[in-house]
């Protein structure tokens, strides 16, 4: 796969002393253990294992792909991957969401896995790990695009069944009751998805919480990349709300951290990639006031020519900055090769008859001209706020908007949109994302906008998320999010595009698994293209850790910016020896890619 190596020695200039600082680490008398694998001489005994087991209550398992132990397991993967069912996979320890990454990483499970349901339990396999020097992951959700959530010949912690939830009329961090007010917040256990959150918090609290669009993410893990919802231009990122963590650093000390007790590792954890600088096993997390409604907007149009395609770009982002750049608006829209501009907007604090006064006139010009048609009608689905997640309002409502977790027994509120079925065991071909700076919407540079939009989607559909920008959001929103671990050019960018492609679930050893070489490094050209003509536009685009290029070479500058030097030095401090590495995560440059063994270049990747 061709990697990318754009600007990369003007955006390396500015972590050269960084640089220096891992790689006299590296070259020192204190170089970190290899670690080791099955077979190896330092590899834990069975007794050593049996007295891991006990420490955490029997819990200490094998995990196995279904399609490696065939009979009954393999049926059922089968059939809820068949049925596309995220729930079932998150509830698999030997699965991840996505089965791999071309010329990247497959799915893999892990050697063994403690079965985390305390701290405590966490804290025993991190001291296990560290003892026999293991390779250490861990995995909440298993949504990680990058391969994070296993690793072959490693110990898992997995944190599934951590799912506790208590709400706070008036929280107070731990060691902070001088410093801050009280304010409304829950906290979640690391095993929460954020269909649990929203559910509890939402449908049976009413109240919101930040969290993630795709309701089967973990909360734990999107809290600490950064985390978009559908109204972070309203209520900031999931980082930016949050108050307090427990989280089980790298000596096994189960910390509470916030913004006074240990205020260096709280930020970090605010943005700074999951898995890196310890294993979180609870968040508390900002609550509000819900708004009277939430909702979308929805429909495709058809240009019948490239011109018309163009004017129809240019049309929409002037509707979007006039009427739609402002906190009440996020989601996203998509520019199509075959002239079809598709848009799936969602908006809070406004009712039906406001949202087609909003849409009327962009609506109406675009029905005025025959150059343009519309491939679905528009639809305006508005509802009450409290019922945005409420499975039993949108099976009597809105039956179709909604898919359920189908197996035996499954929560009734385990739902997700339908439309994002397709995730479910997704075998990504490449994927590609950058922020693009809200002064691109000024029309002295929408020209150019359009033009890089156009010419892009010629070869690739683009998708523009606006609510992960926060330029046009909240005072708070931009405030909270300022002080987090994030790529500071996220406050300035109106939208993420997002580029990418993917294949049918190919899990090593899943039954009729293909993947077609040929069409997939054609995927991967056209990705490549599009993405030439974004970084012509914007030289210097940052790139959202979760959703991006795995094999982006200055992904310190593109995912962090002027934060990563502040995140290393969090890094030395909680974890000096590098026990958790993940591929791209603070730190990584030291180890080989696959975090086994110890290495001298700074720049390794």
């Amino acid at each position: 796969m061709r990697r990318r190596d754009l600007l990369k020695t003007a955006l390396s200039a500015p972590f050269l002393p960084l640089a220096v600082s891992w790689s006299m680490r590296a070259q020192g008398a204190i170089l970190p253990s290899s670690r080791v694998r099955p077979g190896d001489a330092g590899w834990p005994s069975p007794a050593q294992w049996e007295t891991l087991k006990a420490q955490v209550g029997g819990r200490l398992i094998v995990p196995a792909s279904p399609f490696t132990q065939g009979g009954a397991a393999e049926a059922e993967a089968l059939k809820y991957i068949g049925s596309q069912n995220l729930y079932y996979i998150s509830d698999e320890p030997g699965l991840t969401q996505t089965s791999g990454w071309f010329g990247a990483w497959t799915s893999q499970p892990s050697r063994y896995a403690v079965v985390a349901e305390s701290a405590a339990d966490v804290a025993a396999a991190v001291d296990f790990a560290r003892k026999h020097h293991l390779r250490l992951v861990v995995k909440g959700g298993g949504h990680s695009y990058q391969g994070t959530s296993d690793a072959p010949d490693s110990l898992l912690v997995w944190t599934r069944h951590m799912r506790e939830i208590q709400h706070h009329s008036a929280f107070v961090g731990q060691g902070c009751e001088r410093n801050v007010e009280p304010q409304p917040a829950v906290t979640l256990g690391a095993g929460c998805l954020w269909m649990d959150a929203y559910h509890a918090v939402t449908t049976l609290g009413g109240r919101y919480v930040q969290g993630g669009g795709c309701p089967t993410v973990g909360v734990a893990g999107l809290v600490q990349s950064g985390g978009f919802g559908h109204y972070s231009k309203t209520f900031g990122t999931a980082s930016a709300n949050l108050l307090e963590a427990e989280v089980v650093t790298a000596d096994g000390q189960i910390r509470t951290v916030n913004a006074c007790n240990h205020p260096d590792l709280f930020w970090g954890l605010k943005g700074g990639g999951g898995g890196s600088l310890g294993i979180v096993t609870r968040v508390t997390l900002r609550t509000y006031d819900l708004p009277n409604f939430f909702g979308g907007v929805g429909g495709d149009i058809h240009a019948s020519s490239d011109d018309a395609y163009r004017e129809l770009i240019a049309r929409f982002f002037a509707f979007y900055q006039a009427e739609l750049f402002n906190p009440h608006w996020g989601e996203h829209v998509t520019l199509r090769p075959d002239n079809v501009l598709s848009f799936t907007m969602m908006f809070q604090a406004l009712d039906a008859a406001a949202v087609e006064r909003i849409w009327a006139p962009f609506l109406d010009w675009v029905r005025a001209h025959k150059a343009y048609s519309f491939d679905s009608p528009v639809g305006v689905l508005t509802v009450p706020a409290q019922h945005l997640w409420d499975g039993a309002y949108f099976k009597q409502h809105f039956p179709g908007h909604m898919r359920f977790d189908d197996r035996p027994g499954a929560p009734a509120w385990h739902m997700f949109w339908d439309g994002e079925q397709s995730e479910v065991g997704r075998f990504i071909h490449g994927y590609r994302s950058a922020w693009l700076p809200a002064k691109l919407l000024q029309p002295d540079l929408r020209g150019s906008l359009t033009e890089a939009l156009f010419h892009a989607s010629r070869s690739r559909s683009i998708e523009l998320y606006f609510g992960k920008g926060l330029a046009g959001g909240s005072p708070d929103a931009l405030a909270q999010t300022r002080d987090t671990a994030m790529n500071p050019q996220v406050l300035d960018a109106f939208a993420l595009a997002i580029l990418g492609s993917d294949g049918k679930p190919a899990f090593p050893g899943m039954p009729g698994a293909r993947i077609d070489d040929e069409l997939v490094r054609r995927d991967i050209r056209d990705l490549d293209r599009a993405m030439d003509i974004l970084y012509r536009l914007v030289p210097d685009a940052g790139s959202y850790l979760s959703e991006s290029d795995y094999f982006l070479r200055d992904w310190q500058a593109r995912f962090w910016g002027s934060n990563y030097a502040r995140l290393a030095a969090v890094k030395r401090r909680y974890d000096p020896d590098g026990l958790f590495v993940i591929h791209h995560g603070v730190g990584s440059e030291t180890w080989s890619a696959d975090g086994f063994t110890p290495v001298t270049s700074a720049h390794q990747t």
